[in-house]
């Protein structure tokens, strides 16, 4: 098995981190002078954060952790990240259309799966925000997600009888700073890294597939592949897939850049995890992978900014579906979504 992250001296966390026959909680502690490496898994391209900037520790990721579970963050004390992030749907929010935040409020927009994440160089599902660390600003201090302040964030991590500790020990500060906090967040979020799926470990040559899904990789890369790029399976380009017509509810990228030929353009999603991670588009509209394939076999909808690769759809037989789709759940990572290491403290 590949070797995410290992700390020198011993290695932990099954899966992401490595196996590991005693139990991770039963483990000595860390010390502070113990490192963690990141090391790429086969095959993938070199990540686009740098943890130079931002050494990765023991406790840089405790830390993380602990306030990615943590309600502190929102305004009332109620809305954690991982309310919409749930590890089960690969961080995603299993059958909640759109987020669902504050004062159960609703969002106009679907939780997005959390993995792989320091290969992205841009985050939701407009581009709006460019770099990992301050990605959580975003759902911090949006009104309908936790419509809290960074300032009272930080008051309460100041005032809270273990956090202070916890910084003390992850960078060697008295100082609880907006910086830290979401390096410690980049430091978390940057580890959830899924590459243990079916498909991975036919690639390493650990399994074989079966004829059927053999053959939905086959369609896969014929019919797919151009948007969604192995291994990451996106190629986190902005197009419009032919949800809606002439005037889409939602602009899409445009939001961000202004330019009419980004109406209705939208993040292409991994389809890592996708059979686990429902429902599906931007506004999650549709419940099943099967009715997701369906829209590109038969209800796409012409408009000025659709993407040319899909002016005539996707031809699939029923036959072709049926494989396609025993293919994709060969990406669900078993090992990612149940990996202690990212359950709460």
């Amino acid at each position: 098995m590949n070797r995410l992250i290992k700390f020198t001296g011993w290695l932990v966390i099954p899966a992401i981190f490595s196996a590991c026959s005693v139990d991770p909680e039963l483990s000595p502690v860390a010390s502070p002078e113990e490192k963690i490496e990141l090391v790429i898994p086969q095959g993938f391209p070199q990540p686009v954060y740098d943890y130079s900037g931002n050494p990765l520790t023991v406790d840089g990721f405790k830390l993380g952790r602990k306030l990615f579970h943590d309600p502190i963050l929102s305004r009332d004390n109620s809305t954690s990240c991982e309310s919409c992030h749930q590890q089960f749907a690969a961080f995603a929010h299993l059958d909640h259309p759109v987020s669902h935040g504050i004062d159960n409020q609703f969002g106009t927009r679907n939780s997005p799966s959390l993995f792989n994440l320091i290969w992205h160089s841009s985050f939701m599902w407009d581009g709006g925000i460019n770099h990992i660390e301050v990605q959580p600003i975003a759902p911090i201090t949006n009104p309908i997600e936790m419509d809290e302040t960074l300032a009272n964030v930080i008051i309460k991590l100041k005032n809270h009888p273990e956090y202070p500790k916890l910084f003390k020990k992850a960078f060697g500060t008295d100082s609880i700073t907006t910086q830290l906090m979401l390096r410690a967040f980049a430091q978390f979020m940057g580890m959830m890294i899924s590459y243990n799926s079916k498909y991975d470990k036919h690639i390493r040559g650990e399994t074989e597939l079966t004829p059927q899904e053999s053959n939905g990789l086959n369609i896969f890369r014929t019919k797919c592949a151009s948007c969604h790029k192995e291994p990451l399976f996106s190629d986190f380009s902005f197009r419009n897939n032919g949800l809606d017509d002439v005037f889409p509810t939602d602009s899409g990228r445009a939001h961000i850049t202004a330019l009419p030929e980004d109406i209705g353009k939208f993040k292409v999603p991994s389809l890592r995890n996708v059979a686990v991670s429902r429902p599906y588009m931007h506004d999650g509209r549709f419940q099943t992978v099967s009715q997701c394939i369906d829209h590109y076999r038969f209800h796409v909808k012409p408009s000025l900014t659709l993407d040319p690769l899909l002016t005539n759809g996707i031809s699939l037989t029923e036959s072709e579906k049926q494989d396609l789709l025993q293919f994709l759940n060969t990406l669900t990572d078993y090992e990612f979504i149940n990996d202690p290491r990212f359950k709460p403290n």
